[in-house]
């Protein structure tokens, strides 16, 4: 009886098969994939702010300001900034809220904010833009 010999050899075609049938899979999926995507307004076509709103300012290093109706500025935390919004909201039931942050600030700053005034009840609440 002849002895059989040892074949050095890796068998590629199932190989083929389970990434030719993966390559069928990954095509058929991709179209499925929803991609998300961010409309961004555009400054030129900003709505007119609301007449005498609420602002509240957030600067560069995250400060916040408080700015009322008349004019008055005063530098706040977020603790009287929730106060000073539940007093402005017990005088005049929901007032607009503008939210201008600087533009070197850091995006969680503005968003804080956007929560804290939101978590106070207002739903009139937009980012206040400069035109070009």
């Amino acid at each position: 009886m002849r002895q059989r010999r040892l074949k050095n050899e890796i068998n590629v075609v199932p190989y083929i098969d389970v990434m030719l049938v993966l390559l069928v899979i990954f095509m058929v999926a991709a179209p499925m994939m929803q991609t998300g995507s961010v409309n961004l307004p555009s400054v030129e076509k900003s709505n007119v702010a609301p007449e005498n709103p609420l602002r509240v300012e957030v600067g560069a290093d995250g400060a916040l300001k408080f700015v009322d109706r008349d004019g008055g500025a005063r530098v706040v935390n977020k603790a009287e900034l929730a106060a000073l919004l539940a007093a402005e909201q017990a005088k005049t039931p929901q007032p607009a809220v503008l939210v201008a942050g600087d533009k070197s600030a850091r995006y969680e700053s503005v968003l804080m904010a956007l929560d804290e005034i939101r978590a106070s009840g207002f739903t009139r609440v937009g980012l206040e833009t400069a035109r070009k």
